[in-house]
């Protein structure tokens, strides 16, 4: 698969239909740069594995993957009474760093410090709280601790002569630490009481590694369990069926997470075994990685639906002794490369690798500014990797469509093409084919059709409309400059300078004079707006007013949106905005884009444009960031594209009746429901889907009881989101079986 930075021309757009009236819209000044009001950025859902290299008292660093690490407070922490060297407890709040034989330790709520100077001779191991364990030359062990005027030496006693120590573990405590050692080839672990300096072995077994988590009450190691304050000589208890690994110990509770196997369909979940009853129950589902003690006895986790809700919860015992759950951060997810943007009723779409391996389309409101107002959110399912065409710069092929849906070019495994509709939700995903066709284009489109330039020289017109399990083409033509708004095709006129309307419901046409002094090569429509272009010349039809307006047309392919149109510069790498809706041509620089092509789909490859409702992605240099510009021009009125209000047979919660009325930008609305006597039976309100209208009824009144069979009245009342513009009335009838 190969690109080059030569653009795709790509024939966008539609027209309204023919009997559609437009209100003039009152002018706005445009901003005089192009600042983002607003910027998001495409993550993945793979969710990311922590490691904390401190967890205390009043709070706990993490680091996600290779990042930096980072801070979080807990809230309401209450310092201790007391903090230093000579109070071991206070030592769950200490923070250790190290320069060489220097240990600086802090107590990070009170800000007491201590230094111990480790003594020549002695290698540094480990520190817990305000302890040092250190090893000498002979192979001895020795706790260290700071004093009023230096450092005391405390000799570990009872650890096993001969033994050679090989891992140092902490735990859930700051007055023990675990020591995994190797005597005569066998594997044992014991803890040392750093209070007094005393050793003892609890455990030897057969794992060379052996997992190993404590606290204050038990140890668990080599899937053998045992209280701290047994006799000596009582044997450990065997844990079986555990389910998962040791990962820490609060109160009697063992923590089990990270399992070798998961069933299918399901997820690892960290779960807690009562050491003391054998009980055993779930802590927090959809748990993995990132679990592990905190020093004051309690254990952090991640868990989470996916990396857009992944969070460190605490786990800490209550007043009860119960387990309880906290959320304490939540855990940024990492960007990812964004392999196409489209732009449309006010939502932004990013295609990219999202779930990890698969690509999918996701999605980011905005409100009527442009600045996003939610999270990123799946628009589709996985979709297979796109197949490219030499000299793409833009792949996949795609085009939003105003409803809430992206259509999508897929290449088969033998080349063959098909037109794909997927979203608004997460799981649909509609098809249609091309009789074979190969090395096309999506050629744009809105709401129910889709527009696709075939490479065999055939043009068509795929229809996905409401509740259809796939896509229909309903015209095949041979292929000319086209563009597809609302239910109306529209296609150069056969005679010089003239365009033709084709409603593709009813198939009646009518023809518009452009005054192009040719036959265009491309034609893109938006609401009134006719653009259309010979390549050396260029220039758009108010439909409207029936005024002409010369626009520019030196830097080849042009994207038309609301009242104005966008270009690259790709020399000086600059967006251009060329502004007509005032019907005098004024063009200014926008932004600056990137200096190389990025592989971002759509018509160019760093940038698009909405259509309904007049705001501009561009994509940054920064790895997998977009940024929503102003356009500075007024978007038109109010306006149906097209509408699909036809009742089914019978209504009800299975089957309800769902209207979808295609507008030219988002709404607010409300439809009210009128029995043939003039009764309202019922009123639903509701915010369009991108910018189409999608309310369900299944027959019920406001009251709670069912309206009569019959002929209804409905009367649809869109409030334009932007402010702009009166609000849109529609009626009609309906018929409830």
């Amino acid at each position: 698969m190969s690109r080059s930075r030569r653009l795709v021309h790509v024939a966008a757009g539609g027209a309204l239909a023919l009997s559609c009236s437009v209100l003039a819209a009152p002018a706005q000044a445009a901003p005089a740069t192009g600042d983002p009001v607003g910027t998001v950025r495409l993550v993945t859902e793979k969710r990311v594995t922590v490691d904390y290299p401190w967890a205390g008292a009043s709070g706990f660093q993490y680091r996600a993957g290779t990042t930096s690490v980072t801070t979080v407070d807990h809230p309401g922490t209450v310092p201790p009474a007391h903090a230093g060297p000579d109070d071991l407890a206070s030592g769950t709040d200490v923070m250790t760093t190290r320069d060489g034989q220097k240990v600086v330790q802090k107590h990070r709520s009170t800000g007491v410090s201590a230094t111990v100077t480790v003594p020549s001779g002695q290698a540094y191991r480990a520190a817990v709280g305000w302890s040092v364990l250190t090893l000498d030359s002979t192979g001895a062990l020795h706790v260290l601790r700071a004093d009023g005027t230096g450092t005391t030496d405390i000799p570990v006693t009872g650890f096993p002569a001969g033994a050679r120590p090989v891992q140092y573990r902490a735990g859930g405590s700051v007055t023990r630490l675990a020591i995994v050692h190797v005597l005569d080839g066998t594997t044992s672990v014991g803890l040392a009481d750093l209070a007094d300096g005393t050793f003892r072995t609890y455990v030897t077994g057969d794992e060379p590694v052996p997992e190993v988590a404590f606290n204050d009450r038990w140890l668990v190691a080599d899937r053998q369990a045992i209280r701290v304050d047994s006799e000596p000589g009582t044997e450990p208890t065997a844990l079986t069926g555990t389910g998962g690994h040791p990962e820490a110990v609060v109160g009697d509770r063992l923590l089990l997470g990270n399992p070798d196997f998961v069933p299918g369909g399901t997820e690892a979940a960290l779960t807690a075994r009562d050491l003391a009853t054998g009980a055993t129950g779930t802590v927090l589902p959809s748990s993995f990685g990132g679990i592990g003690p905190t020093l004051d006895g309690g254990a952090l986790a991640t868990a989470g639906p996916s990396s857009l809700d992944w969070n460190i919860h605490r786990i800490r015992l209550d007043d009860d002794g119960d387990l309880t759950t906290t959320r304490a951060a939540r855990v940024p997810a990492g960007a990812i490369a964004v392999q196409g943007l489209a732009l449309a009723g006010g939502e932004l779409l990013l295609h990219g690798a999202t779930p990890g391996a698969s690509l999918r389309y996701s999605g980011f409101q905005l409100d009527a500014t442009g600045r996003p107002t939610g999270p990123q959110t799946p628009r589709s399912p996985a979709l297979p990797a796109p197949t490219c065409l030499g000299g793409d710069a833009a792949c996949p092929q795609m085009e939003a469509l105003g409803d809430g849906r992206v259509g999508h070019l897929h290449t088969g495994a033998g080349g063959e093409e098909s037109v794909v509709s997927t979203g608004p939700d997460a799981t649909t995903l509609l098809d249609a084919t091309t009789d074979g066709d190969s090395g096309g284009r999506i050629a744009g489109g809105t709401g129910r059709y889709v527009l696709h330039n075939g490479g065999s020289g055939k043009q068509r017109v795929v229809d996905f409309p409401r509740g259809a399990t796939g896509g229909t083409t309903v015209l095949t033509r041979d292929r000319t400059a086209a563009a597809v708004w609302g239910q109306t095709l529209w296609t150069p006129g056969g005679t010089q300078g003239t365009v033709t309307g084709r409603n593709l419901k009813t198939g009646t046409t009518a023809t518009v004079t452009t005054g192009a002094p040719c036959t265009p090569t491309d034609l893109q429509a938006v609401n009134t707006w006719l653009y259309w272009t010979c390549g050396g010349t260029a220039g758009v039809l108010d439909r409207a007013t029936n005024r002409r307006i010369t626009v520019p047309a030196d830097l080849g392919p042009a994207r038309l949106a609301d009242g104005f149109l966008l270009r690259e510069n790709r020399a000086t790498h600059e967006l251009l905005l060329t502004d007509f809706h005032t019907g005098t041509a004024t063009t200014r620089t926008l932004t600056g884009l990137p200096a190389t092509d990025r592989n971002t789909g759509g018509s160019n490859g760093r940038w698009a444009v909405d259509r309904f409702g007049g705001h501009i992605a561009r994509l940054d240099d920064t790895h997998g960031e977009v940024s929503i510009l102003p356009s500075g021009v007024p978007t038109s009125p109010l306006a149906q594209m097209e509408a699909q209000v036809y009742s089914p047979p019978v209504i009800g919660r299975a089957s309800p009746w769902t209207p979808v009325w295609q507008l030219n930008k988002p709404s607010t609305w409300t439809l009210t429901l009128t029995d043939a006597s003039g009764e309202v039976v019922r009123t639903l309100t509701g915010a369009s889907t991108a910018a189409a209208v999608r309310p369900a009824w299944d027959g019920g009144t406001g009251t709670g009881g069912t309206a009569r069979p019959g002929t209804h009245t409905w009367k649809l009342t869109a409030h334009p989101r932007d402010g702009r513009g009166p609000d849109l009335t529609l009626t009609g009838t309906m018929t409830l079986g």
